[in-house]
């Protein structure tokens, strides 16, 4: 069996890819693996660091403005995918894989509409509840489509082979949350909010926890990720305190999770699904920059579900926002019915689920 991931430029789009091909390795040891990707994109280092083979494809995104300057830049873009198109042809041809997976990312595009073009078997997975571009244009043609939301359903111009499988995330289970505590060096009684917005971090979540810090450490711990490019920044900003564990990045997640009884962090694909696979409640401040508004969407399924409370970007410096947000970490009735609320959404076996769809679809080559 020989399957083709096509996805990536950021881990949104790459991991989901990388989580299926790995349950593939555990279901056919046998498998022959490969990933197209772009030489600017995560997967260019990435993918060969996991052991898998990496296919460059040049290729660029359009523009989504409408100035001028965006339509033209957009008239080289048009040429560039006619080329990129014409080597994902030649690839294709060249590696005839049983399967082609779109994950997303500028280079899905080209690989699977080669692969529809060709006859090939196309599977297109999509991370969040507002479809990407290519999902939306291509699900049409495609063998199956898989989406992570419900509410992404209706943005799909088809009907037949539609499933909502989830996410492929990272697998964690819960720790005893005082022993979770003790091992994150927090107090193991107090209530914990886990603040996080991604391994660069989030700049204005980061100043709003930063004028925040003394209200919210007065009554409970704080484990927060600033990211790398903040870090240095807040630890010159920030006093020691025995109920915060600052941190550039979280290298246990796993404790991070269990020690925390609310999470405040962007509304990314990834971060939702662990979130609601663990049952956790949360406070969403969704990227006002995402491409189509897309963790709006995301934070929307949440919300509407009662497993989250959606905070805005440009309001986090609001006193009412923190208001909330301490109400709610401090509320453990209504935290337990967030929590199961958000267990509701998950969908654990994601993973392994679209590695049997994969490997059924290879079957029918």
């Amino acid at each position: 069996m020989k399957v083709l991931f096509a996805g990536g430029g950021t881990g949104g789009h790459l991991y989901p890819a990388v989580a299926m091909a790995g349950e593939l390795r555990k279901l056919v040891p046998d498998a022959e693996i490969s990933f197209a990707g772009t030489t600017g994109g995560i997967e260019a280092t990435e993918v060969p660091r996991l052991g898998y083979r990496l296919h460059l494809i040049p290729v660029r995104g359009l523009k989504r403005g409408r100035s001028l300057a965006d339509l033209m830049a957009n008239v080289g873009v048009l040429a560039d995918f006619v080329a990129a198109l014409g080597r994902a042809v030649n690839l294709v041809r060249r590696e005839s894989p049983d399967v082609v997976v779109g994950t997303g990312g500028f280079v899905s595009a080209p690989l699977l509409l080669a692969a529809q073009l060709m006859g090939k078997k196309t599977l297109v997975q999509e991370q969040n509840a507002f479809p990407g571009v290519t999902t939306k244009l291509l699900a049409t043609l495609a063998s199956e489509v898989h989406l992570a939301f419900e509410d992404a359903r209706k943005f799909i111009n088809k009907t037949q082979n539609v499933f909502v499988t989830g996410n492929p995330a990272r697998s964690f289970e819960l720790l005893d949350s005082s022993l979770a505590r003790a091992r994150c060096g927090l107090h193991e009684k107090r209530q914990t909010l886990l603040v996080f917005g991604g391994s660069r971090g989030a700049r204005s979540i980061n100043n709003a926890v930063l004028h925040r810090f003394q209200e919210i450490t007065a009554s409970s711990n704080l484990f927060w990720q600033t990211g790398a490019l903040d870090f240095e920044r807040i630890r010159a900003l920030v006093p020691a305190s025995p109920y915060l564990r600052l941190v550039p990045y979280i290298e246990d997640m796993e404790a991070a999770y269990s020690a925390s009884d609310l999470v405040l962090c962007r509304a990314g694909a990834s971060s939702i699904a662990e979130l609601t696979n663990l049952g956790k409640p949360s406070a969403l401040v969704p990227y006002p920059y995402a491409t189509g508004d897309h963790q709006r969407h995301n934070a929307r399924a949440l919300v509407s579900n009662g497993a989250a409370i959606q905070l805005e970007d440009d309001l986090l410096g609001d006193p009412a926002s923190f208001k909330a947000l301490l109400e709610l970490l401090h509320d453990p009735e209504r935290l337990g019915t967030m929590g199961v609320a958000s267990r509701k959404l998950a969908h654990p076996d994601a993973s392994r689920n679209l590695a049997l769809q994969i490997i059924r679809l290879a079957e029918k080559h």
